[in-house]
């Protein structure tokens, strides 16, 4: 069988231009199993039933969530769940691997291990990939929270602006019988995604989604179609692009509204 190249394959998958030039500038290898660190609650007693998955961006390392406060803050508002990092590097989506990685490596694991709930956090394309897996793996997740997704090409999303946001746009039809393909491309993710308007002609549940994004990033014009069907309350806008000072901002903002289990006392 032939295989795809960078490019092609980048293209197939809905990861276009703006991501193009992050790959052909050095990509990393991807390894099996997907490297993971797990960071523990801090919950003095209890058993912790539930785990925060947090996925990177295409420029940034799992450990950058630590560095930036991320797994600081699930501490200090006293969550009961433990944090896994997870290196969901841009080479898996190249070689078309992440969501078998995701699946074999993060959420089989944490279930034999006794997590009952499951969310995924992801910045970018980290949020691009945990979406991509909630439309493949339905029912797995307990939660999802993204942060400037990537959600594909600017024509797509203006294609939807022009027909009068997501609830009305007219995109190709899912069979809901039909079993979600192995890997979305970005119209089938946005074919998914008009679920949360109240279109059920795409299979599978969805899990609550939580959205924020700084007003002036790069990726705003679609995060903000998707926001227009999602409930106020589950959306989160910041000051500023795409970086990680708007995400922390965003992100402490949003832990305390999310429906996760406190520590005990």
């Amino acid at each position: 069988m032939k295989l795809f190249s960078k490019r092609a394959w980048l293209a197939a998958l809905g990861l276009g231009a703006a991501l193009l030039a992050v790959a052909c500038g050095g990509l990393r290898k991807a390894v099996a199993p997907m490297a993971t660190s797990l960071e523990k609650s801090s919950c003095a007693r209890g058993e912790v039933d539930t785990l925060l998955v947090m996925l990177p961006g295409a420029y940034s390392a799992p450990d950058e969530f630590a560095r930036e406060g991320f797994v600081g803050a699930v501490r200090e508002n006293r969550v009961a769940a433990d944090v896994m990092l997870v290196d969901a590097h841009l080479g898996y989506f190249n070689d078309k691997t992440i969501l078998d990685r995701l699946s074999a490596d993060v959420v089989a694991p944490a279930r034999s291990q006794g997590y009952r709930h499951i969310w995924f956090v992801g910045i970018s394309l980290g949020g691009f990939g945990g979406m991509l897996y909630a439309q493949t793996h339905p029912g797995e997740l307990a939660g999802l929270v993204t942060l400037a997704p990537y959600l594909g090409e600017r024509t797509l999303g203006a294609d939807i602006a022009n027909a009068g946001g997501l609830a009305r746009w007219n995109g190709p039809l899912v069979d809901p019988a039909a079993s979600p393909p192995r890997t979305p491309n970005e119209t089938q993710l946005w074919q998914w995604l008009r679920g949360y308007a109240g279109f059920t002609n795409a299979a599978g549940a969805r899990p609550p989604l939580y959205l924020g994004y700084g007003v002036d990033d790069r990726f705003a014009f679609s995060n903000r179609l998707l926001a227009n069907v999602l409930p106020p309350e589950r959306v989160f806008t910041t000051e500023g692009g795409h970086d990680w000072p708007e995400w922390n901002r965003l992100w402490r903002r949003m832990l305390p509204t999310l429906p996760l289990p406190g520590c005990p006392g």
